[in-house]
């Protein structure tokens, strides 16, 4: 896969959406959280990435609870490291879920699918507890700071509701009304 580059207008569009609604709809101006969100969103938009993380035999992993059975797995066998960039992964795709994809997860609990592996998994306190982990066992070739896994286990509630509001813009842009009036003021 390659990396979308740093001037990409997807890259600037998530950018901007996600730092103007944490920082105008919620009143949270935490630009090192922006800017990791942002970065969540632009590499969700490859699809292979929500299922990056391979279990022992090479096959991705699919739901949340599998990657929590991963996890642990990783810890009894003391890779530090490998259960790390697990709990992070599942911190990223419960927030992005949650936050993007809420009827998805409402699915999940309310439509009768018992039979999903994530039936009985809170994605809120899955996502939180995770991103602590990710935290709490820092390593000292880790891209980033605990400080920020920490603020984003604390706030993942606002995060969630963050990205709600990201998404609130990205289905403005498919309305043909915005559309109508973008093009009358754009040409």
């Amino acid at each position: 896969m390659t990396p979308i580059p740093a001037q990409h207008p997807l890259r600037q569009l998530f950018g901007q959406l996600t730092e103007r609604n944490f920082t105008e709809a919620l009143g949270w101006p935490n630009f090192q959280v922006t800017e990791y969100v942002s970065n969540l969103l632009v590499e969700f938009t490859h699809v292979d990435q929500l299922t990056r993380i391979k279990n022992h035999d090479g096959e991705p992993v699919e739901t949340v609870v599998e990657l929590l059975y991963e996890a642990e797995v990783n810890s009894q066998q003391s890779e530090v490291e490998k259960e790390r960039e697990i709990h992070r992964h599942i911190g990223d795709l419960t927030l992005f879920l949650a936050g993007l994809f809420p009827e998805y997860c409402r699915r999940i609990k309310c439509s009768g699918l018992i039979h999903h592996k994530d039936f009985l998994v809170d994605y809120m306190k899955a996502g939180k507890r995770s991103y602590h982990i990710v935290a709490t066992t820092e390593t000292p070739d880790s891209l980033n700071s605990p400080s920020l896994f920490q603020t984003l286990s604390s706030n993942f509630e606002l995060c969630v509701a963050g990205l709600g509001f990201v998404r609130l813009d990205l289905d403005r842009f498919q309305d043909s009304r915005y559309r109508r009036g973008k093009d009358i003021l754009l040409h």
